[in-house]
């Protein structure tokens, strides 16, 4: 019914948005009569603002079609499907160039899957990582459906499926791939490289885990909180309701993203409200650029998608409520996860020192679990002064985050993998394009700031 009556609502506001967004253009451009009336920059910004409040966001495009890469080179980019599953795709941007000696160093260069989050927001919320990855990479990215989107006939979507959906792509990208999880997918993707492992599988080169609950116990934070004070039964009563009949998936039990959004905002309330009156602001000035910024960010925080009950509820109970992974009991259709039988994948985690979604210590926990791997390809990062966004978008993640990601996947390359018959990549030759060819163990030395430590 709560969904329902959101719909109805949404319904009802849309004529408004409009209303609001001509009217704002009416006082604001430079041709109208009205735009030359007293006070009208406040109106034309205040019926702006109530535009955005009100308008209904969809999924932004990732909006990349070229990259400048080493040199100052500017490279082209065509994004494509590569695979379609029902709950997800996967994408690849493919670089272009008719620069001989940048084809030659792109083709060189590491395969990279970028796991994105399914928890909430769409995947083009990794749109800062994906361009800055461009520049020294071949990149793939996960896009997770909206579950609303994606019809009954297909079947539930479960943790298990989305383990099972990561490893077919590792399996379909080869063993020379880099895997980066950013957050809700560093405890899934563990779990997927674990059983790679111990089925005697290849796993892939390195493993970059960013600012993930891995063990959710330590430093919890207001997220974690939640789900460790509820039982799953209040979850399952509370905040999982069926698609209205205006979606493709209607009858699907989802986790509403609207409800997910809620949440966001409900942990900063005041940050919210701060930054929608800079933004009025902003708008009477005339500062363009910063109101731009403002739209830029909201277009992508408000956008967001519904998650299937199924995979929403079991990650609660794995990840937050019965801490499976980390007391060694998490099976997936009967097979045990072992950390600890990953041998030859190298490890570096990634944290923000001011994380308020994941807290410190959470995604470090990975290198305790993955006692297989020797301390010298074990790294943990610490990025100062990062919050959460921080360690994978803006300038912390393009001055200070990526340099270490960067650096730590080019020291691993040369490292011998496995031979198998999945060695040929998904990708080819052309004239202009790139080619793709447990026990507790000391943790590993602790960087901060501009300066990793290799662990030892």
């Amino acid at each position: 019914m709560l969904y329902q009556l959101y719909e109805t609502q949404r319904a009802l506001l849309s004529p408004f948005a409009e209303f609001a967004s001509a009217t704002g253009k009416l006082y604001s451009h430079p041709l109208s009569p009205f735009a030359q009336a007293p006070g009208s920059q406040r109106m034309a910004a205040g019926f702006d603002l109530m535009h955005r409040l009100t308008k209904d966001y969809e999924k932004p495009a990732f909006g990349i079609t070229s990259v400048q890469a080493e040199g100052g080179i500017d490279v082209a980019v065509q994004e494509q499907v590569i695979e379609a599953k029902p709950f997800c795709r996967l994408l690849r941007f493919k670089r272009y160039t008719d620069n001989a000696q940048m084809l030659e160093r792109m083709r060189a260069q590491p395969i990279v899957l970028v796991v994105a989050p399914l928890s909430g927001h769409h995947s083009t919320l990794l749109r800062d990582t994906v361009r800055t990855l461009l520049q020294d990479h071949k990149v793939y990215i996960t896009d997770w459906v909206d579950a609303r989107m994606v019809p009954l006939a297909n079947g539930e979507f479960h943790l298990a499926d989305y383990i099972a959906y990561v490893q077919d792509f590792i399996r379909l990208l080869g063993p020379e791939v880099n895997v980066i999880s950013v957050c809700q997918p560093t405890v899934p993707v563990l779990a997927a490289i674990s059983l790679l492992a111990s089925k005697g599988e290849f796993t892939p080169r390195t493993m970059t885990m960013m600012g993930g609950p891995i063990d959710a116990r330590k430093s919890p934070t207001a997220v974690n909180n939640l789900a460790m004070n509820r039982t799953h039964e209040w979850f399952e009563q509370n905040v999982i309701y069926r698609v209205p009949q205006n979606f493709p998936g209607a009858g699907r039990r989802v986790y509403p993203g609207f409800m997910q959004h809620t949440g966001f905002v409900a942990m900063n309330p005041d940050r919210h409200a701060n930054s929608h009156w800079d933004y009025f602001l902003d708008l009477v000035r005339g500062d363009d650029d910063s109101a731009e910024s403002h739209r830029q960010f909201y277009d992508e925080y408000n956008a967001v998608l519904d998650m299937d009950a199924d995979y929403y509820l079991e990650t609660i109970r794995t990840v937050f409520q019965d801490f499976s992974l980390v007391h060694g009991t998490w099976k997936v259709k009967g097979e045990l996860v072992r950390p600890q039988d990953i041998t030859t994948t190298a490890l570096l985690t990634v944290e923000g020192e001011l994380d308020d979604i994941s807290g410190a210590g959470q995604t470090e926990a990975a290198h305790g679990l993955c006692s297989g791997i020797p301390a010298d390809r074990r790294q943990h990062y610490l990025v100062e002064g990062a919050g959460h966004y921080g360690i994978f978008a803006g300038r912390r993640w393009r001055e200070m985050a990526y340099p270490q990601v960067r650096s730590f996947i080019l020291q691993h390359q040369q490292t011998p993998a496995p031979a198998t018959t999945a060695e040929t990549s998904v990708s080819t030759r052309t004239a202009n394009t790139e080619s793709e060819a447990p026990a507790p163990q000391p943790a590993p030395a602790r960087a901060k700031g501009k300066k990793a430590t290799s662990a030892t």
